[in-house]
């Protein structure tokens, strides 16, 4: 349930990027803890750690309560 739940956030998420040359993948979820992978642009891109705080976690945490990080690996 928990997973379905990241999936379609992060398929809003993935609009997003995908009209810079990104993309993100769900890795895991352990606890309140998701690990996602940016892809693509997006991967290799300096600012994909600010794109990991102020976009993928916030939207992530805002929609989804129980979360309570977001890991890029």
């Amino acid at each position: 349930m928990l997973r379905e739940k990241v999936e379609e956030v992060l398929e809003k998420i993935r609009a997003g990027l995908k009209t810079e040359g990104g993309d993100i993948e769900l890795v895991d979820i352990k606890g309140g803890a998701v690990y996602v992978r940016l892809k693509g642009a997006c991967g290799t891109c300096s600012m994909s750690t600010l794109t990991m705080k102020n976009w993928v976690e916030s939207n992530l945490k805002k929609e989804i309560p129980e979360i309570t990080s977001v890991h890029s690996v």
